[in-house]
């Protein structure tokens, strides 16, 4: 499974900004598909989660502000991402783990959000 993710930028605070993670190759296994982040000095952590059966799951700090979709035909997973704010700075992975627990990450893009 190959992972492209995009939509890098600069925003301000209360931007909003969406990136895209296209994923290709043998994908058929893939039941969760992912958004983490991680900023400069911290470790990795959960953003979002949607499963096959579009089952959503949000870390707090972004609950009402971020929203993960997908377009099965496209095989694109998408974070919007709203009212953005300074501690939303950082490299944001895509990822997608296959029913058998293999888990794959796409590059990271940056998200810079300037007060």
């Amino acid at each position: 499974v190959q992972l492209q993710a995009s939509g890098r930028g600069l925003v301000q605070v209360g931007g909003s900004l969406r990136l895209s993670c296209a994923a290709s190759g043998k994908i058929f296994g893939v039941n969760v598909r992912g958004w983490h982040r991680q900023a400069l000095g911290k470790e990795r952590e959960l953003v979002a989660t949607i499963t096959n059966n579009d089952l959503t799951n949000y870390k707090d700090s972004v609950k009402g502000r971020f929203t993960i979709s997908r377009d099965i035909a496209k095989n694109t997973v998408y974070l919007q991402m709203n009212s953005l704010k300074p501690e939303d700075t950082a490299v944001y992975f895509c990822n997608a783990k296959t029913h058998d627990g293999r888990g794959y990450w796409g590059q990271g893009t940056q998200v810079t959000v300037s007060s």
